[in-house]
């Protein structure tokens, strides 16, 4: 019903239709999202004379040309240098020490050290890989049925896009033109709530089942293992401290808080003795692959962005979709829907570029305040990610267990549910997402 008000309002022609058929067909056949988007943008050019073929490298080189993108890759490679030298494992011991008095504790270690790597790494599916390749067995070993615990890592991973610093507030704060560090600040309390719903979705399966016992630790004890965790592993909390003070002090941009994070993590790896010269090519090969998938995705969305403001398409949508209903909380809804099914098949940043342009006029139409509007795309986007039967964090743990995706999804469930409710509180509340910014911005 709502393609059929777009088309009629806009009167699309097979200058918008082929392309996206084009775009379906190459993601279908498995053609990397870059690509896909790519070819999609210059076929949009091409057909409807959007914008003259000679400005296109102009124009893709203007998408990248922004000192913000600068900390995708340092935020990156930060996450592979955490893991190369072990620190990744001191957050695990602090984690478990910190819920060790809770009857499903290793559980909710889990999804607290999937929390800490989120807060410097950005990534989600980065946080899925390194988090379950430490805690997938010993999930299992405590007693959870190992599909449960993959979608357990599966949803706490989530938070590596929800929790700030994030790349993709940094890249829908570049196509809306937001500041990233306002965005950071805004997610600070969406970020912590979907992790809470995490957590509190893992006692209570906990509780039904009686996967994990423990719990029944005392004050002396509980406070002897915390220090000794905290003896241990303090240093590591060095990193998210610099990135986390030096943004919200105002004294760092992201981008320098990510540069200096990536000097001292590689300092302590050396002081530590758990990195040497030999893994940097590794290492920054890694992080090469990642940001070589990122930063062509943002590079086409500029001529994406014009040619299909030139054919009338954020427009049209927000006419056809208040034609179908006037009422904000249904415009909401469906907005909600629409990111979930989007972040269901595909990565966050070719969802941010082609969405954000389009429903950002509708969430303006309807009285939104825009930084509430990124952060419900970038929240909704996450539960896409654990939600069945494709969600790309479902994808992650099953290449890395060899564990059935549909038993994955099955156990997943309870998880989107919570965070679905939490979604909604984000996407109806502006508060929840503008309490800690200035006035300036409510």
């Amino acid at each position: 019903m709502l393609w059929n008000q777009l088309d009629q309002t806009v009167e699309l022609g097979w200058d918008f239709y082929g392309p996206v058929i084009l775009f379906v067909l190459l993601v279908a056949l498995a053609v990397p999202v870059w690509a896909a988007i790519g070819a999609s943008a210059i076929a949009m050019l091409l057909l409807s004379g959007a914008l003259p073929l000679s400005l296109v490298g102009e124009s893709l080189f203007h998408g990248i040309d922004h000192f913000a993108l600068t900390a995708v890759p340092l935020f990156i490679l930060t996450g592979d240098v955490l893991v190369r030298t072990g620190l990744s494992r001191k957050f695990l011991d602090v984690a478990e020490a910190l819920t060790q008095f809770a009857k499903g504790g290793f559980g909710s270690a889990t999804v607290l050290v999937c929390g800490m790597f989120a807060a410097i790494s950005g990534s989600d599916a980065a946080g899925a890989a390194a988090v379950g390749r430490m805690t997938i067995n010993r999930l299992v070993e405590s007693g959870y049925p190992r599909p449960y615990a993959c979608a357990l890592v599966a949803a706490g991973a989530c938070t590596g896009i929800l929790i700030p610093p994030s790349i993709a507030y940094i890249i829908i704060g570049l196509v809306l033109g937001i500041s990233a560090s306002t965005l950071f600040l805004a997610a600070v309390i969406p970020g912590l709530a979907i992790l809470l719903s995490i957590l509190a979705t893992n006692i209570i399966m906990n509780r039904l089942y009686g996967w994990e016992g423990g719990g029944n630790v005392s004050a002396g004890e509980y406070l002897t293992n915390l220090g000794k965790a905290l003896k241990s592993g303090w240093y590591a909390f060095i990193v998210p401290g610099i990135i986390f003070f030096g943004i919200f002090s105002g004294r760092m941009t992201p981008t320098e808080a990510g540069a200096t994070a990536v000097v001292v993590t590689i300092i302590m790896g050396f002081i530590l003795g758990t990195l040497r010269l030999s893994d940097f090519p590794s290492m920054l090969v890694s992080s090469a692959k990642v940001n070589g998938i990122i930063l062509p995705i943002i590079a086409f969305s500029l001529p994406l962005a014009q040619a299909l403001a030139i054919l009338g398409v954020p427009q049209g949508f927000v006419a056809a979709a208040t034609s179908v209903s006037s009422e904000p909380w249904v415009l909401i809804g469906m907005m909600v829907v629409i990111l979930i099914a989007a972040g269901c098949v595909m990565e966050t940043t070719p969802n941010i570029v082609i969405l954000a342009p389009i429903l950002k006029p509708l969430a303006d139409d309807i009285g939104m305040n825009e930084i509430q509007f990124c952060i419900m795309m970038i929240t909704a986007l996450g539960v896409g990610f654990i939600t069945p039967p494709l969600g790309l964090n479902l994808f992650v743990v099953s290449g890395l267990t060899g564990e059935s995706i549909l038993k994955i999804a099955y156990r997943a469930i309870p998880f989107v549910l919570f965070m679905l409710i939490v979604t909604l509180f984000i996407a109806y509340l502006p508060t929840i997402s503008t309490i800690l910014l200035p006035d300036i911005f409510k």
